[in-house]
């Protein structure tokens, strides 16, 4: 879904698994979290910028700044959510995957605010963005099963219109 040689923000990046696929994907990418220590193991990685930025304190870090991709996993903060969509392209791609309402019975995180509700993803989406894929339930993973939700989305502007005809 995402363009030839887009910018794409990888959001709460961490060691910056998805910001390393993106780079070897040809993307210019830019892996924002708190953790320096954590990005600079992105120090030597082509195509990918760092910034470390405590996405959850002060206004927006990123305002004014538009993303042709965004990918964020495991990372949920619902105040900056508009401001997160404000910065994708209006032909962007989103593509989200973090923990839902139902994980507490496999452990963490297991506090409310950063569990999505039933359907959540979809909500925060409606009538800004298609929606191209969504899941929600178990899965299997490393260390064991979760609740989550997935989507992936697409910019009301995208060349690829959907749903498909």
């Amino acid at each position: 879904l995402i363009r030839p040689q887009a910018s794409a923000l990888d959001l709460a990046a961490g060691h910056g698994r998805h910001a390393r696929l993106l780079a070897s994907l040809g993307h210019d990418v830019l892996a924002v979290d708190r953790d320096a220590a954590a990005l600079a193991t992105l120090a030597r990685v082509a195509g990918v910028r760092t910034r470390t930025v405590d996405l959850e304190s002060g206004p927006w870090p990123l305002a004014g700044e538009r993303f042709d991709a965004i990918v964020v996993a495991n990372y949920l903060h619902r105040p900056s959510f508009d401001a997160m969509l404000g910065t994708l392209a209006d032909d962007g791609v989103l593509v989200y995957e973090t923990f839902a309402a139902g994980n507490e019975a496999f452990g963490r995180p297991t506090n409310p605010d950063f569990l999505l509700a039933a359907g959540e993803l979809l909500e925060r989406v409606r009538g800004r963005l298609a929606v191209v894929a969504f899941e929600e339930g178990i899965v299997t993973r490393v260390g064991g099963q979760a609740v989550v939700q997935r989507l992936a989305a697409v910019g009301l502007r995208h060349a690829r219109p959907w749903p498909l005809p």
